[in-house]
């Protein structure tokens, strides 16, 4: 059983962590799909999925107060996410992106997968 198990650490210190999982995040917003490996891609898409739940409110004041307490690196990405991609998903409870298996990367057989929006 997984009870009470929290993160992955993807071999890194918290803080290299929180930055690694907050520029895939931008990216993922402004390009629309991500490709990295499986562990990597299952915490960006958790953070995404609580990203894009937060943004389904609106344009106001503390949504993006909030937002870019999450992602503080690109206002630009913050706006794209609350004016275009969150409007989108209103109505739906969740599961905003589908992760696609895409095999095993030739150097070090790690698992490659896909992100890309619903």
């Amino acid at each position: 059983m997984m009870h009470q198990n929290g993160r992955k650490k993807l071999n890194m210190k918290p803080a290299h962590r929180k930055a690694l999982l907050r520029n895939q995040v931008i990216h993922f917003i402004k390009n629309g799909v991500l490709q990295t490996t499986k562990p990597r891609l299952k915490e960006v898409q958790r953070l995404t999925e609580r990203i894009v739940t937060l943004a389904r409110i609106g344009y106001d004041f503390n949504t993006i107060r909030r937002i870019k307490a999450m992602l503080p690196y690109d206002s630009a990405a913050v706006v794209k996410l609350i004016k275009e991609i969150a409007p989108k998903y209103v109505g739906r409870p969740g599961g905003y992106t589908r992760m696609i298996p895409l095999g095993r990367r030739t150097s070090d057989t790690a698992p490659i997968a896909r992100l890309e929006w619903v």
